[in-house]
């Protein structure tokens, strides 16, 4: 080894830009994030896009921002060079950037080209950066705002290509980057190419005279779907000067994935633990463990209160009460599901059709509409009413009448009036302009399921004594959580005592669940427990409980209900919070629009 290797030096500026790079330019879309944030903080209304290769050969980002003078452009690609903290307060960020590393970074690995006209100027200006070397200012044609060029991406640094994916999958990755900015700035136009076809062309929303809610909808229709615009629940609360805005889909509208749930901090797309497990939290009661909620939610909060300087990608930040935070946004999510009342998404009804669609209806037909002779078309009704007589008489006027006057009017319940139960499973309700198809069990297990946390939270849960103690056998491990458990599950309403290894006796139940299987309850319960948290309390993990104890008191498919039943079930529904999916995330209900059921029979 050289006697001079371990001299203490300073790295040549190359050198230190390059391994800033590595911070800020993990792959195209990074590179392409940081362009996009430079075009919104300049005040841009529309911004263009272009990305070959996936970003490899060329990203170009165009915009009608303020753009630059002569002499800011040559301080833009210097290291730490910024317009955006004018006190040099990092407690009081108001921009996307702040760092001043972007431009600098992106040069030292690429070649860089930059040309820019201020608003207040006839002269345009450009200057270029290869692998760090800066050339010089240099005069150029450019509309007013800004143009950025990156060619050639980590040519400076062949090492970082080989950890790129295909052009393909690059290019989804820049997708989603411009779509999570696209959310916050509705009022911003965006468009992305890659050379041959537009994957994205989002028109700006005005909002002068109109409502931000209504503008940011619209565009995160555009972005994530018609559906979740028709399912979506608007979220605005506020505690201790933190608000919460947004959007977020029903429960019975949920992916297999997380990738529909966009979080945003003063307007900035973050990925951030304890918002995403608040977000969980929120849904726990009505979404199965499997599913994600579909969500785009906006947290504003106060700059002194948050730390975006954590990392130079500007994707993670720190709350100084993360509590609060965490509360706000639970609080939040299930107070607009209790709002939305039996509400349930219009995608079950549609994946319900679809299936029919499958099985062989062919919805292209269309019965023909006879247009002939008006005197044959009378005639014709003349020569049919004889044979048609018997069947109009065939009831008697006085049991027409009377079955008339028992008809309950559909038009008064949004889930109609029971006409019938299949299968001895499933309520069949007719509505105004369609039907109700209801899954008795589900439907009865979130009713019971409210009705447990109601009385919880009121007078505690009304309990009944069991004539004959229930004796249930357990493994002998099962059997001790259940005892350790006692004093909680007795707040539950469940009184129970050990009877022996391995047994314990239900002396008390809840008197809600009404004739329940006490024996597969305590048996879920325990097993329930065995996967919890011994440090955790019951009333913390409430949800589970009661989704178990409502399943197994709950009336169970195959029980025959009178019409009495099946309409006081429907009438319940309709007034319980979050009765359009079980407490396991399954709808209740299925609704199917007249106008639908008569395309499938080529009527419409």
């Amino acid at each position: 080894m050289s006697p001079t290797a371990n001299l203490l030096r300073r790295l040549p500026e190359v050198t230190v830009n390059r391994i800033a790079a590595g911070e800020v330019v993990e792959r195209p879309a990074s590179a392409l994030k940081e362009l996009v944030e430079n075009a919104i903080d300049a005040g841009a209304g529309q911004i263009e896009i272009v990305l070959l290769d996936g970003g490899r050969e060329l990203i170009s980002v165009t915009d009608d921002g303020r753009g630059m003078s002569r002499d800011e452009l040559s301080l833009a690609v210097e290291r730490h060079a910024t317009s955006k903290l004018p006190d040099e307060d990092l407690l009081e960020i108001q921009w996307l950037g702040f760092r001043g590393e972007a431009l600098p970074s992106i040069g030292a690995v690429a070649r860089l080209s930059i040309a820019s006209r201020a608003h207040d100027s006839e002269d345009a200006w450009r200057i270029e950066v290869d692998g760090g070397r800066v050339g010089d200012v240099t005069p150029a044609a450019q509309a007013r705002g800004s143009r950025v060029e990156v060619r050639d991406l980590f040519h400076a640094t062949p090492a970082r290509l080989k950890f790129l994916k295909t052009p393909r999958t690059e290019f989804q990755h820049a997708v989603d980057v411009v779509k999570r900015l696209a959310m916050v700035r509705p009022d911003i136009g965006f468009t992305l190419s890659d050379g041959e076809r537009r994957s994205l062309d989002l028109r700006p929303n005005l909002m002068s005279g109109g409502d931000l809610f209504d503008a940011r909808l619209a565009r995160l229709g555009a972005v994530m779907g018609r559906e979740f615009a028709d399912n979506a629940l608007v979220i605005n609360a506020e505690r201790e000067g933190i608000r919460l805005t947004g959007y977020a889909g029903l429960p019975t509208l949920n992916r297999a994935n997380n990738r529909m749930q966009y979080l945003f901090v003063n307007g900035r797309p973050v990925r951030d633990r304890v918002l995403a497990g608040a977000l969980r939290a929120g849904y726990m009661e009505v979404l199965a463990s499997n599913r994600h909620a579909m969500a785009a939610l906006f947290l504003e909060v106060p700059a002194a209160e948050v730390d975006v300087n954590v990392h130079p990608m500007k994707a993670e930040v720190r709350f100084r009460d993360a509590g609060i935070v965490r509360g706000l946004l639970v609080s939040a999510l299930r107070h607009a599901m209790a709002a939305a009342g039996h509400r349930s998404a219009t995608t079950v009804s549609t994946a319900a059709l679809g299936r029919v669609r499958e099985g062989g209806f062919d919805l292209s037909y269309r019965q023909p509409q006879y247009r002939g002779n008006t005197g044959l078309m009378e005639a014709a009704a003349a020569f049919q009413a004889p044979f048609q007589a018997p069947f109009a008489a065939t009831a008697e006027p006085s049991a027409r009448v009377e079955a008339e006057e028992n008809v309950i009017p559909v038009g008064d319940y949004p889930l109609g009036v029971a006409r019938g139960q299949l299968h001895e499973t499933y309520i069949v309700a007719q509505t105004e302009n369609g039907i109700v198809i209801v899954d008795q069990h589900a439907a009865h297990e979130r009713l019971v399921m409210e009705r447990i946390k109601a009385q919880l939270s009121g007078q505690g849960v009304a309990r009944q004594m069991l004539l004959l103690p229930e004796v249930v056998e357990l493994d002998e491990a099962g059997a001790q959580r259940i005892v350790d458990r006692a004093g909680e599950l007795a707040e539950l309403g469940l009184v129970v005592e050990a009877f022996g290894t391995g047994t314990i006796v239900v002396r008390e139940f809840p008197a809600v669940l009404g004739e329940s299987n006490i024996q597969g309850l305590i048996q879920d319960l325990a097993d329930e427990l065995a996967e919890m948290d011994q440090a955790l309390a019951l009333k913390e993990r409430l949800d589970d409980v009661c989704a178990s104890m409502a399943c197994h008191g709950s009336v169970r498919a195959g029980r025959r209900l009178t019409v009495a039943e099946m309409n006081a079930l429907l009438r319940e529904m309709e007034r319980t919070p979050r009765s359009g999916q079980c407490s396991h995330g399954r709808p209740t209900y299925v609704e199917l629009k007249l106008g639908d059921i008569e395309s499938l029979f080529g009527r419409k």
